[in-house]
């Protein structure tokens, strides 16, 4: 009797640490962990590679969602599976969940990472990395597993996410309904392909990473070309604009009404803007 008596005590013991250790992890856990799920892709090759997935809140397989791709800078390489949604990356990966954002523009957000020492892509050759063929693979998986719209599939980057976005305009046009690209350069061979995709460019005048002049002739090719490109320059800013970039005011309204295969007309321009105070 004493035995079973332990033995009750010992199993009451460890159902109660268990769920002590239960609620203690969910205590623990992020708020981005709540709300972009993690995993990490394995290819058929046994490719790896870390990414984030958000998943609008009420998500219905009757309905179909716009999907981003977000493809963050070169700070936040490596394999941890959180540097592509916080610091430098976290308003380029969290603007879009906001609740009065998604209220109207529920969209998934897909953010793979980087390894060290890839980039996404090469600017001088305009190839997409191994990095992000997988990420390709990723986005196939996600809209084989969810209710995607394949017209309202958006591209954006910043930095060195913006050298993969260029890529991928240049290598998968018909796959794009709209791109928004934040200091990055492109030595483009292939204008027409991203004449078919509308795109908004931010850049700064005092960037010493990606020079202005560069992207200045960047827009006048592709206003050449009749590309459906809107273009903001930042007076007397330098390379990190991605908060003053995605705190524009129309910047997801725009996004959001675009579609692919939808005509539109170039606005191939300058903004300037007064410089943050």
């Amino acid at each position: 009797m004493r035995f079973r008596f332990s033995m009750a005590r010992a199993v009451g013991a460890f159902l109660v640490l268990s769920v002590c250790a239960q609620v203690l992890s969910a205590v623990e856990m992020t708020k981005d962990e709540v709300d972009f799920r993690k995993r990490v892709y394995v290819s058929k090759k046994g490719q790896r590679l870390p990414y984030r997935l958000f998943v609008p809140t009420g998500y219905s397989p009757d309905q179909k969602y716009p999907l981003i791709l977000w493809l963050h800078g070169g700070e936040a390489r490596g394999t941890d599976n959180v540097q592509q949604i916080v610091r430098e990356n976290q308003q380029g990966a969290h603007v879009w969940i906001a609740p009065e954002v998604q209220a109207n523009f529920p969209a998934f957000v897909l953010a793979p990472q980087c390894p060290m020492p890839e980039d996404w892509a090469e600017p001088e050759f305009n190839q997409p990395s191994k990095a992000l063929l997988l990420a390709i693979e990723i986005l196939t998986g996600v809209q084989k597993e969810f209710s995607i719209d394949p017209d309202r599939v958006y591209l954006v980057g910043q930095a060195m996410g913006g050298l993969g976005v260029w890529s991928l305009l240049q290598n998968y046009p018909e796959k794009w309904a709209g791109a928004v690209i934040v200091a990055a350069y492109d030595n483009f061979t292939n204008t027409m392909a991203i004449s078919r995709v509308p795109l908004w460019v931010f850049q700064g005048d005092e960037d010493q990473t990606v020079p202005v002049t560069t992207v200045r002739d960047m827009m006048k090719q592709l206003k050449k070309a009749e590309a459906n490109v809107r273009y903001t320059e930042y007076r007397k800013a330098q390379h990190k604009i991605w908060d003053r970039a995605f705190a524009e005011p129309e910047l997801i309204p725009w996004l959001a009404s675009q579609k692919r295969g939808a005509s539109g007309t170039s606005q191939v321009g300058t903004s300037a803007i007064a410089p943050a105070k």
